[in-house]
């Protein structure tokens, strides 16, 4: 192992004393030393702008696609629930006019809707006194079912909301990959407004008639 060991060494004294000080290979850039670690840089990827642009248009697409996606089925979700009362949307108001302070004490809202007490928190599907003595009230009465399809309902809506805002965040990706795709011209342009999370950056084009 010693004599190994000592001819490695005489080869390698031989080979640095043979060597051409003129000589060039392509390690002598590709590599370097960090911390006294040899290290073999990694070649950059060579991509021209008409190659750049190409990308940046099949992610716009990509993402596009996947927004339109989205959209429909915010839509489908829209239908399904019909915007119902449901926790957390404004409720709409309904006002009562009324020429004394005596009819303000005597209101009575159910007599007013000609409907009965239990129905009068009701926005939807609230029928009048007259209609309960022909037909039965559909739909749910139970109080525990009530519940649950109330607790149904605003799982529907977080659902719809969070796809809402999944489809404007994929809006602003694509405005920005086209802001970026846009900055490959080599037209002279000056940045009006910055990049922020709800939006691209802004940026004004010296215009250039075309030939």
């Amino acid at each position: 192992d010693y004599h190994k060991k000592q001819n490695a060494l005489r080869a390698l004294q031989k080979k640095a004393l043979d060597k051409n000080p003129d000589e060039f290979y392509f390690k002598m850039i590709r590599a370097e030393l960090r911390d006294g670690v040899h290290i073999i840089k990694q070649p950059k990827d060579e991509v021209t702008p008409e190659q750049v642009k190409l990308m940046r248009t099949q992610d716009i697409k990509y993402v596009e696609m996947k927004r339109v996606a989205e959209a429909k089925k915010i839509e489908r979700l829209k239908s399904e629930l019909h915007l119902l009362d449901a926790e957390g949307k404004n409720h709409n108001k309904h006002m009562f006019f009324f020429d004394t302070k005596k009819e303000v004490q005597e209101f009575d809202i159910a007599t007013h809707l000609d409907t009965v007490p239990e129905l009068v928190g009701r926005v939807y599907n609230r029928p009048t006194i007259a209609t309960l003595q022909k037909e039965t009230l559909k739909g749910a009465t139970e109080p525990a079912h009530l519940k649950k399809l109330a607790q149904q309902r605003k799982n529907q809506y977080d659902l719809l909301k969070q796809r809402i805002e999944r489809e404007k965040a994929m809006f602003v990706i694509a405005q920005k990959i086209q802001t970026r795709k846009d900055l490959l011209d080599k037209t002279h342009k000056v940045k009006v407004k910055k990049e922020t999370t709800n939006g691209p950056a802004i940026y004004k084009f010296k215009f250039q008639r075309k030939r």
